[in-house]
């Protein structure tokens, strides 16, 4: 696969993942693309055939790929699809945004609301994907509307409606092949200073409470009905459990950590295995895993 001459961003080959997810671990991407603007996309998707597989990757706070690699074409996002606007009465935020920074800016707009994003270490896109959310907060009890590009480069506005929400999910409800571009978010007015305040407040517990100096993907396992991944594993006696380079966090027992960064993706991967079958087996209860793993083994 070439890119054509029209198209304005990068394409790369051989690209190694593991420089662009936060656990820093992991294979290669057959191809990389890193689009000039959000109509550099829609063309890129237009030139590219139906059937190569595509994968989005923003910060890739909850990725991880393989030993063996990516054998398809990853978009990286992040710095590329970066408008972040506010008009209209809503925020307008591409899918390469930094979820922080829709925080922040809301609040320089006297908007409430949106200070939970300020602890969601990802994207605008994986936020809208994953329906992240922390201290009380969720990303689509804030979404007015949202910008949709199919596999032809065609751009579609989307109704929150338009989707079945979950805990940490998202999706159509007709079956497409989409992905998001950009989200419109409806804040009420509010105090700036409070609103920043809050935010400071969120970030001190997260910093106490995760270990967010060591290479990490945030939490690995969405929390049971009525429990959390933490509690259990913790009960179950695995913080500090190794595999390879790879360690169960003594900080937060729902992270795993990659703390002298020589972990591979299988490392991880097993631990997260381990994690899974112990509190299987100690407490009847199947742990779902939030992180995303693609690529194939080494």
């Amino acid at each position: 696969m070439t890119a054509p001459a029209t198209l304005r961003g990068e394409l790369r080959f051989n690209e190694s993942m593991a420089r662009h997810v936060s656990w820093r671990a992991g294979g290669a991407a057959a191809r990389v693309y890193v689009p000039a603007d959000l109509d550099d996309l829609a063309a890129f998707l237009r030139a590219t055939r139906i059937d190569e597989p595509l994968l989005c990757v923003g910060l890739g706070s909850n990725l991880l790929v393989r030993d063996g690699g990516f054998d398809g074409t990853v978009v990286l996002l992040h710095a590329a699809l970066g408008r972040l606007v506010f008009a209209d009465g809503l925020v307008y935020a591409e899918a390469g945004v930094a979820s922080p920074k829709v925080a922040r800016f809301a609040a320089e707009q006297g908007l409430a609301g949106a200070e939970f994003l300020a602890g969601i270490p990802g994207t605008v896109g994986g936020a809208l994907a994953m329906n992240a959310g922390c201290h009380g907060g969720e990303t689509w009890r804030i979404v007015e509307r949202v910008l949709m590009l199919d596999r032809y480069g065609v751009a579609h506005e989307r109704a929150a409606a338009d989707f079945e929400i979950g805990y940490r999910h998202a999706g159509l409800r007709a079956a497409s092949d989409e992905l998001f571009a950009a989200a419109w978010f409806r804040l009420p007015p509010g105090d700036g200073d409070a609103a920043r305040a809050r935010m400071r407040e969120l970030l001190e517990k997260r910093a106490a409470s995760q270990p967010l100096t060591l290479p990490n993907a945030g939490s690995v396992f969405r929390n049971p009905p009525g429990d959390h991944a933490a509690r259990l594993i913790e009960a179950a006696g695995l913080k500090g459990l190794t595999a390879g380079g790879a360690r169960v966090s003594e900080q937060h027992a729902n992270f795993i950590v990659n703390p002298e960064r020589r972990a591979t993706a299988a490392d991880i991967e097993t631990l997260i295995e381990q994690v899974r079958a112990t509190v299987r087996e100690r407490f009847g209860v199947e742990l779902t895993r939030e992180v995303r793993i693609v690529g194939e083994k080494a």
